[in-house]
């Protein structure tokens, strides 16, 4: 594969590199990162033995793929420099919520520009990356994309019209996951279990579920009802999620999300 450099060194950037030197695609000579003068870019070197570049020059100099990993927020404050540096380079955004026409802005000289939102699974080689780009992407550039993501887990080529919803699934799915597990594991300590023996049972059963649903390609609402019996215990829990309003709930954090990531699409 290609250099790859890394402009940021946030969470979504440690996931990329990570999953990147687990699955062997790249070796970690050929990547490095740059962060905005935190501890970030320090520690996922040093984590990683990927190169700390000291600036952009060195950064990008000898860099075919250029990651923007940087808080969108920064964007609109990025260093000028960017333009020229980033010339003839392949661009890919992991910035929540900015167009491709916002990012047009500061690598108007990239060969092309591609928005892509990876999820933190990303870090184990599980994560899911839809993608869109600035033009028809050419054939090697689609490889080195499909490279880069499919290296972390699945990618998906999407239009840019859905990337604000994926931003909410996708991307903030795992941290609505996280909380549903430890909701349960909480739960279970209300039963009456210790923490431990709480945690590892709600780990393991959402890890079988999820597994489950995969390998059996069915509505989830299929292999719901295959637990339920009449009048039984699963069938009272679900009563009281229904009660509770529980898909509403749902719906309603991943819109909130996303209302989110269309407030940073109009920011400049």
């Amino acid at each position: 594969m290609s250099k790859i450099a890394f402009l940021g060194a946030g969470n979504l950037a440690s996931a990329l590199v990570d999953g990147l030197l687990a699955q062997g695609k790249v070796p970690k000579t050929d990547l490095a990162c740059l962060g905005g003068g935190g501890r970030t870019a320090p520690a996922l070197a040093a984590r990683t033995g990927i190169t700390l570049a000291p600036g952009l020059p060195e950064l990008l100099q000898n860099a075919t793929i250029v990651v923007v990993a940087f808080k969108p927020q920064h964007l609109a404050a990025a260093d000028p420099r960017l333009d020229e540096l980033t010339a003839g380079k392949l661009v890919i955004s992991v910035l929540a919520g900015k167009r491709l026409a916002t990012l047009a802005r500061t690598f108007s000289q990239a060969r092309n520009l591609v928005r892509a939102m990876p999820n933190t699974p990303a870090a184990i080689g599980a994560g899911i990356s839809p993608y869109c780009s600035l033009r028809p992407l050419a054939e090697d550039d689609r490889n080195r994309v499909e490279s880069l993501l499919g290296a972390c887990g699945g990618y998906l080529p999407l239009g840019e019209e859905h990337m604000d919803t994926v931003t909410a699934l996708t991307a903030g799915g795992p941290a609505f996951l996280f909380e549903y597990v430890a909701a349960m594991r909480d739960a279970g300590m209300a039963a009456g279990l210790d923490q431990a023996t709480a945690t590892r049972l709600t780990v393991e059963t959402v890890l079988g579920s999820a597994r489950l649903l995969a390998r059996r390609q069915a509505d989830p609402e299929h292999l719901r009802d295959q637990v339920t019996s009449p009048n039984g215990t699963t069938l009272a829990g679900l009563r009281k999620l229904n009660s509770g309003g529980f898909r509403d709930l749902i719906r309603e954090t991943v819109l909130a999300a996303k209302a989110r990531a269309e407030e940073l699409s109009r920011e400049s």
